[in-house]
């Protein structure tokens, strides 16, 4: 008869295999036959499994262990000193749903210098923001504004369209105040997507970048002085 410990260390083995699939058939396994003692090897892989969709498959197979389990030992792991661990940890409680999840959403999280981390925060944090959180968590979302190329920008954009109301009057506040052409672009951005969640990033970008081009551009009445005699 096979041990408890016998099943850990086949599970640990399975999943360090070199083939991607063998790996994914051992985390859809562990799933499909959740046992406590599987919690800690799922969670302690998903920083260091180097294919995507085993990842994601690993964090299924910890949503499908009990959450007083998972979520300490998941809150644990988005303040470990490896940028993928934190990032999965983050994605996994957003995918548990438990309110103490919550407790991951910190400063530090949501600026943590990694963007890949940052993004998987931006996105826990929406999914798991206590109801009446949603103004402040805004506000610190706005601090992002401009941050990193296109595909971290669209991450934050969908955070406040998320946001509702909340996110939409983050926006507004921000663009009243004297901002960097990349950060105004980006709010700008953001508050096209606010109003038209359908309409695509690249074209919010697009519009957004003209906007600003155009704010930029010299006046008429620039020109004039400028020709002007001293």
């Amino acid at each position: 008869m096979t041990t408890q410990s016998g099943n850990v260390d086949r599970l640990d083995a399975l999943l360090r295999d070199a083939s991607a699939s063998t790996r994914m058939q051992a985390a859809l396994t562990a799933g499909s036959r959740p046992d406590p003692s599987f919690v800690e090897i799922l969670i302690g892989r998903c920083g260091a499994e180097p294919d995507f969709t085993v990842r994601d498959t690993l964090t299924w197979a910890i949503t499908r262990h009990a959450s007083d389990l998972t979520v300490p030992r998941l809150l644990a792991e988005t303040r470990s000193t490896n940028a993928q661990a934190r990032s999965q940890a983050l994605h996994t409680l957003s995918k548990v749903g438990e309110a103490a999840g919550w407790q991951a959403i910190t400063p530090e999280a949501l600026a943590d210098p990694d963007d890949e981390v940052a993004r998987s925060a931006w996105r826990a944090a929406v999914v798991l923001v206590p109801r009446g959180g949603e103004p402040e968590l805004a506000a610190a979302l706005a601090g992002q504004l401009g941050r990193g190329g296109t595909d971290v920008q669209r991450s934050l954009s969908h955070a406040f369209v998320g946001l509702g109301e909340a996110g939409s009057s983050a926006i507004d506040r921000v663009l009243a105040k004297d901002l960097s052409d990349e950060t105004r672009m980006h709010a700008l951005a953001t508050q096209r997507l606010l109003a038209d969640p359908d309409e695509g990033f690249e074209a919010a970008v697009f519009e957004a970048r003209r906007v600003v081009a155009l704010r930029n551009a010299p006046t008429v009445a620039d020109d004039d002085a400028e020709e002007s005699p001293g």
